[in-house]
């Protein structure tokens, strides 16, 4: 309706390139998940911006409705700005990259690197999200739920880069015990960041439960091997004579804000009680640590059901226990003091990665209708008027300027085309039937002059005032659309919404003919989901706060 309206070409001769868009906004509901799927969305989005400039003018709503489903809570946005249909794009591109980065093989070095490389990207993407688009209607994309995310996706990051440190083993050396303490505590410290910013309003309601409580249980873990192993630098490693005494005590110095009451660094290294009942202090803090770890994960009902979770988290205590239980049990009495909090520290610094739209090329499917710094929705213009050319003496009467398309400049108000209504300032749409809109001053003057002294005809239109009212006919292609749903691959079974009480699948968003249809088929290559894949039972890591069998929509 708008192409004939608007741009008053016949809308029939552009059923493929609506086909195609319709093609690929079906495909991105169900993408592949990896780079091939990431891409595809990514051209989605960027075919979105050409088409806000083509068909959605200011000045008026087009009637087109986009539909979206809010993936936490299940309540369908709808509306007639297309700013929801990009921002829903956008929230899924991050989505995706969660999946890409959970399916990594974190037992290789090259799968840990993509991993952290996969889950800040995710953080990118959902932090430009956070930035550009403030209004948006549907509830997990807004401020506060965005900066959960991209804090989440930060933490999964900072974790991987620590499994990705001790992928090789950790030597029971003082100095690597000391680099891992700090490391390890950092990782603690973002997922209690995470866990507080989860039980903050307004996303407390509506955060899954399991979410929390793991974000709680990976705090507690990583605190608790913070405090391990520096209780393995104290039990294990007494300062021998060979060692550097400075060296030891400036990086031990580094692990504590402040120590207890009576106590130096120096001393602790020296004195071999106290460096014990220090060591087992610590040991006392990660047993209670590793003890809190167990008693959250019992409670929620879906965490205590996997059971690799249950086993990573015993194996640690039952670690700690073994190594407080190795310790002289006569200096129990001595032991009184708390150990002190441990300073987090990282030498391998997380940030987001801000997506890169400008590494994927799309064509604009709406080429044909001509430069789109020109031929836009907030463009108005007058229907092509035809004019019959007679070169008169070899004169056009007329000169042009511009690039594509060219305007009619320095017009002869007495030559035979200002006599058949040709005006200053007209672009040329065509010459001899021949579409020129995208031809430049030289190759239009040229398809001019060749004619000779027979006469040609020349399509041209005017602009007119874009603050004119325009008239209300609206597109129709909303009727019957079909629900689409965030891409959010978090959310667990428990947290889904209840299946009886999502509304019945309804008609295509836009039904085209067989012919057309097939017509179209040879124009696009879409990647998609292979089918069935979601059936395939995985073993779900227990330190994943992403579940990648869980629905893609």
């Amino acid at each position: 309706d708008f192409i004939l309206e608007h741009y008053s070409e016949d809308s029939s001769e552009y059923e493929d390139e609506i086909a195609d868009l319709m093609d690929l906004r079906q495909a991105c509901r169900t993408p592949s998940r990896d780079e091939a799927g990431v891409e595809m969305l990514i051209s989605y989005f960027l075919q979105l911006g050409y088409v806000e400039n083509r068909f959605f003018p200011p000045t008026r709503h087009m009637g087109v409705l986009f539909t979206w489903y809010d993936s936490f809570t299940g309540v369908p946005v709808c509306q007639q700005n297309l700013s929801l249909e990009k921002a829903s794009i956008l929230f899924n591109i991050g989505a995706l990259y969660t999946q890409i980065g959970t399916r990594c093989n974190r037992q290789t070095k090259a799968g840990l690197e993509n991993a952290v490389d996969a889950f800040q990207r995710a953080a990118g993407v959902l932090s430009y999200l956070k930035e550009t688009f403030t209004h948006t209607p549907s509830y997990d994309m807004s401020p506060a739920m965005l900066s959960v995310l991209v804090k989440l996706m930060l933490a999964q990051a900072q974790e991987c880069v620590f499994e990705q440190i001790g992928l090789p083993g950790i030597r029971n050396e003082f100095f690597t015990l000391v680099k891992m303490t700090q490391e390890v505590a950092k990782v603690g410290e973002v997922y209690m960041l995470v866990n507080t910013a989860m039980n903050q309003e307004p996303v407390k309601e509506n955060i899954p439960y399991s979410w929390s409580k793991l974000a709680q249980i990976k705090s507690d873990h990583y605190k608790a091997l913070a405090h391990y192993f520096i209780a393995t630098i104290l039990c294990d490693h007494e300062l021998q004579p060979g060692d550097d005494e400075d060296q030891q005590e400036k990086a031990l110095s580094q692990l504590y804000d402040h120590l207890p009451e009576g106590l130096l660094v120096l001393t602790v290294l020296k004195d071999k009680v106290q460096r014990k009942q220090f060591g087992k202090a610590h040991l006392r803090r990660a047993i209670v640590y590793h003890e809190e770890a167990l008693r959250v994960c019992g409670l929620c009902r879906k965490l205590r059901h996997i059971d690799v979770l249950q086993e990573v988290l015993a194996a640690a205590h039952k670690r700690s226990l073994l190594k407080y239980a190795q310790q002289e049990a006569e200096d129990d009495f001595l032991s009184l003091s708390q150990a002190p909090d441990i300073i987090p520290k990282t030498e391998h610094k997380i940030e987001t990665i801000a997506p890169e739209f400008s590494k994927v090329k799309v064509k604009d499917f709406f080429h044909r209708l001509g430069p789109l710094t020109v031929f836009s929705a907030k463009q108005r213009w007058t229907a092509p008027r035809t004019i019959h050319i007679h070169l008169g003496g070899g004169e056009l009467g007329f000169s042009l300027k511009g690039g594509s398309p060219v305007q009619i400049y320095c017009l002869d108000p007495f030559c035979s085309a200002a006599s058949m209504g040709l005006k200053e300032g007209d672009y040329i749409v065509s010459v001899g039937g021949v579409d020129c809109k995208w031809l430049g001053v030289n190759e239009v003057l040229g398809k001019l002059q060749s004619v000779g002294k027979q006469p040609i005809e020349m399509e041209v239109i005017s602009c007119q005032d874009t603050a004119a009212s325009m008239h209300s006919k609206s597109a129709t292609y909303s009727v019957g659309m079909q629900k689409t749903y965030s891409l959010i691959c978090l959310a667990m079974e428990e947290d889904k919404i209840d299946q009886t009480k999502k509304a019945p699948l309804k008609l295509p968003f836009l039904s085209w003919g067989t012919k057309n249809r097939q017509k179209a088929a040879s124009t696009l290559c879409l990647p998609s989901a292979v089918a069935g894949s979601s059936q395939i039972k995985k073993k779900l890591s227990p330190f994943t706060l992403l579940n990648s069998d869980s629905s893609l929509y």
